[in-house]
C-alpha cells in the first residue's frame, strides 16, 4: 500500500478506480444504461478524469515528498485534472461537431492550456525527467516546425492555442492511438493482473516453480528464473517484479551456493522478461495492437517463441553454472508437493489457461479480463482460508488504482509525442529517410534499430520507446521487407534491454542492491544471462515464422532450429557442454557461439554451416583436455519460504 495515502485519500483512490473500471466495462459490454451511450473522445476523457487525476496523489512530486501525504499543490492538481477532464467529456459531442480542436470557445481554451500543463507533470511524476523533456521538445514542435533547416524536418507549422486544442481536443495527441488501446483494452489486463497477484498468483507461481524445479541441480536459481518469470508476466514491470521477488529469491540463491552478484543477475534477467512474455506482457504490447491492427490474441502468439526461448537460454545458463560449480538443488522433504500446490492454486492456473481461451475462442480482448477477473474474485470470496475479505477487497482497489494511475500518467504524455509530429506531418517522411539512408540495406536498419532502441530506453519507458520508434522506426523496418508484427516486437525487445544494459540497468541496480553485489558487476552477469535477448530479435526480424508470421510446417522448423542454437548459445556462454557434462575449451565455445547464430538464422545454407559448427563445437571439446576443477561450494542448501508445505 502507498505510504503517502491515509484513509481518506485511500477512500478517494479506490472510488475513483470503481467509477473508471465501471465506464470501462460499460464501453466493453454495451450495457448503455437508459440508452446512454459515449463518444469515443468522451469515453477517454472520462477514462482520463478517473485515473489521470490519481497520479497527483499517489505518486510524489519529488524524492522528498515520498512518505508524505498529498500536499495541498498535489491535491489542487488532483481537483484541476478532475474539473477539466470532465469539462471536456461532457462537452465531447461539441468537439466534435463544433470542430473545437481548430475553433474552440475561450473556456475550452483555458482548459486545453491546463490539460496540456498537467499531462506533462503527470507523466514527469510516473516516467521520469527525461522522457518529459522529449515530449515537451516534441509538443511544441508544430510552433517551429516551419522555420527548421533541415528538409525532412520541416512541416506544417501552427500557433500556440492551436497547438494547445490539438493537444487537447484532437485524436491524434493526448487522446492518440496510444490511449485509445489503454482506454480499450489495457485497463482489463492490467487490472488482471492486480487482481491475480493480491489474491494469492504471486505465492502460487513461486510454489509451483519450487515443487517443479527445486530438486535441480541449481534449483533454487531455476525457481527465481520461473517465479520472477511469472510475476513479470502478470506485471510486465521488471523494476516492481525484482523489488516483489527479489527479496525471496535473492538470498536463497546466495544461500544455496551462488556468488551475489550471479543471484542478482537471474533475477534481474527473469524479471525483465515479463514486458515480452504473454499473455499479458507489458503496456507496449497493447499499443501494438492500434499500431498494427490486429487483435491482441496474434500478437501474444507472436510473441510466445521468442518469450520461451528467451527464458530456455536463461534455464539452460543456469543449469550449466550449477553443474561447472556442483551446486545441488534443495531436498524433497524441504519443497512443497506440486499436488499440494495445485490443489491450493489451481484458480490461478485456470484463470491464465481461461485467458487465452477467451482471447483464442471468443476474439474480444476488451471484455476477456473481466470475466477472468470475476472467477477469481468468486472463487477467493469462496475460500475457506486467504479469503478474500472487504478490506482485501478495497486495497486490492486502490492497489489497482496507482497502477492504472501510474500507466494513464504514462501514455497520455508519450501521445504528445505522437501528437506533435502529426500536426507537422513530419511522421511520415521520418520512415522514408531512414530508407533512403540506409539504402535497401536491412540489417544496417536492424543494427540502427537497436541502437536507438537501447539509447531511448536508457532514459524512456518501453511504452514510450515504442511509441515514438513505432512512428518513426518501424514503417523503415517493414518498408525494407521486415515482417510488420516482427518489426514491431524488434523494437520492444530493444527497448526492454536497458532494463539489464548499463549504465543505466535499472534492473540489475536493484537487484545488486537487494543481493549486496556491485551493481556493475551485476549488470554484466545479467547480460550475460540474458545474451539470447540480444540475438533473438534480429533472428525474428530475418525469419518471421519465429513469430509465428508463417505456415505451421516453417513455424515449427524454426522452433526446432533456434532451440539448437539457443542450446549451443548457452553452453558456449557458460563453458559447459549440457548433456555431454564437459567443460568447454575457449576456441570450442567461440566455435559454437557462431555455430548457435547460424542455426537460428533463415535459409539452408546458414542452417547448414552451424549445424557443421555445432559438430566441430562438441568434438573439439573431446579433443582438447582442460583441468579438471574441483567445485569450490557443493551446495549449502537452504530451506526456501513457502506457503504450501508437504
Amino acid at each position: 500500500m502507498n505510504d503517502r495515502l491515509n484513509t481518506f485519500w485511500k477512500y478517494v483512490v479506490a472510488g475513483f478506480t470503481v467509477v473508471g473500471v465501471l465506464v470501462a466495462m460499460n464501453q466493453a459490454f454495451f450495457w448503455n444504461p437508459f440508452g446512454f451511450s459515449l463518444l469515443r473522445n468522451g469515453y477517454l476523457y472520462f477514462i482520463l478524469a478517473c485515473f489521470l487525476p490519481l497520479v497527483f496523489l499517489t505518486l510524489p512530486a519529488h524524492k522528498k515528498a515520498k512518505q508524505k501525504r498529498p500536499s495541498w499543490y498535489d491535491v489542487t492538481l488532483f481537483l484541476l485534472t478532475t474539473v477539466v477532464c470532465a469539462y471536456f467529456g461532457i462537452n465531447a459531442e461539441n468537439i466534435v461537431n463544433l470542430g473545437w480542436d481548430f475553433t474552440a470557445p475561450l473556456a475550452a481554451q483555458v482548459s486545453s492550456l491546463i490539460l496540456w500543463a498537467v499531462v506533462l507533470e503527470a507523466l514527469r511524476r510516473a516516467a521520469g525527467l527525461v522522457v518529459t523533456i522529449i515530449a515537451l521538445i516534441f509538443s511544441i514542435y508544430p510552433m517551429f516546425a516551419g522555420n527548421i533547416p533541415v528538409g525532412f524536418l520541416r512541416g506544417i507549422q501552427s500557433d500556440f492555442m492551436s497547438t494547445a486544442q490539438q493537444h487537447a481536443m484532437g485524436l491524434d495527441s493526448i487522446l492518440g492511438l496510444p490511449l485509445q488501446a489503454a482506454g480499450g483494452i489495457l485497463i482489463g489486463f492490467l487490472l488482471f493482473g492486480v487482481v491475480l497477484q493480491k489474491t494469492g498468483g504471486a505465492t502460487f507461481f513461486y510454489d509451483m516453480a519450487q515443487s517443479l524445479f527445486g530438486r535441480a541441480r541449481g534449483g533454487s536459481a531455476k525457481v527465481s528464473m520461473v517465479s520472477s518469470a511469472s510475476l513479470g508476466m502478470l506485471s510486465g514491470s521488471a523494476l516492481s517484479n525484482v523489488l516483489t521477488t527479489g527479496p525471496l529469491t535473492i538470498p536463497a540463491m546466495k544461500k544455496a551456493g551462488f556468488s551475489a552478484r550471479y543471484a542478482g543477475g537471474v533475477e534481474a534477467t527473469a524479471s525483465s522478461g515479463g514486458s515480452i512474455t504473454p499473455p499479458i506482457m507489458g503496456a507496449a504490447a497493447f499499443l501494438m495492437v492500434s499500431f498494427v491492427g490486429v487483435p491482441y490474441a496474434q500478437i501474444a502468439l507472436a510473441a510466445a517463441i521468442p518469450a520461451f526461448l528467451y527464458f530456455l537460454g536463461i534455464f539452460l545458463q543456469i543449469d550449466g553454472y550449477s553443474a561447472k560449480k556442483g551446486l545441488k538443488g534443495l531436498p524433497k522433504s524441504e519443497l512443497p508437493r506440486i499436488g499440494a500446490v495445485l490443489a491450493v492454486g489451481w484458480p490461478y492456473l485456470g484463470a491464465l489457461v481461461g485467458l487465452i481461451l477467451l482471447l483464442v475462442v471468443q476474439k474480444n480482448e476488451s471484455q476477456a479480463p473481466y470475466w477472468v477477473i470475476a472467477f477469481l474474485l468468486l472463487v477467493s470470496a469462496l475460500k475457506k482460508t486467504d479469503r478474500l475479505t472487504p478490506r482485501r477487497f478495497f486495497e486490492l482497489l486502490v492497489s489497482g488504482g496507482q497502477t492504472l494511475a501510474e500507466i494513464f500518467g504514462i501514455i497520455a504524455g508519450v501521445g504528445l509525442i505522437i501528437g506533435g509530429l502529426s500536426m507537422t506531418g513530419v511522421s511520415l517522411s521520418l520512415a522514408g529517410e531512414l530508407v533512403a539512408l540506409v539504402g535497401d540495406n536491412v540489417l544496417l536498419i536492424l543494427i540502427a534499430g537497436a541502437v536507438t532502441s537501447f539509447v531511448l530506453g536508457m532514459g524512456m519507458t518501453i511504452s514510450a520507446v515504442y511509441v515514438f520508434l513505432a512512428i518513426v522506426m518501424a514503417p523503415a523496418l517493414t518498408a525494407l521487407g521486415v515482417n510488420v508484427i516482427a518489426a514491431h516486437l524488434f523494437v520492444i525487445y530493444w527497448a526492454s534491454v536497458s532494463y539489464i544494459t548499463p549504465p543505466v540497468a535499472l534492473a540489475s541496480f536493484a537487484a545488486a542492491s537487494i543481493a549486496k553485489a556491485p551493481p556493475m558487476a551485476t549488470s554484466l552477469s545479467a547480460m550475460k544471462l540474458g545474451a539470447v535477448k540480444y540475438i533473438i530479435p534480429f533472428c525474428f526480424a530475418l525469419n518471421p515464422a519465429l513469430v509465428a508470421q508463417a505456415p505451421l510446417p516453417q513455424v515449427l522448423l524454426a522452433l526446432v532450429g533456434s532451440v539448437i542454437g539457443v542450446y549451443i548459445l548457452a553452453c558456449s556462454f557458460e563453458g559447459w557442454l549440457i548433456g555431454f557434462e564437459k567443460r568447454m575449451p575457449i576456441i570450442a565455445r567461440l566455435v559454437g557461439g557462431a555455430a548457435g547464430v547460424l542455426v537460428m538464422l533463415p535459409g539452408t545454407t546458414s542452417t547448414a554451416s552451424g549445424a557443421g559448427l555445432l559438430v566441430v563445437s562438441i568434438a573439439l571439446c573431446y579433443l582438447i583436455k582442460t583441468p579438471v576443477v574441483m567445485p569450490a561450494l557443493s551446495g549449502d542448501l537452504t530451506k526456501a519460504p513457502s506457503r504450501v508445505r508437504s
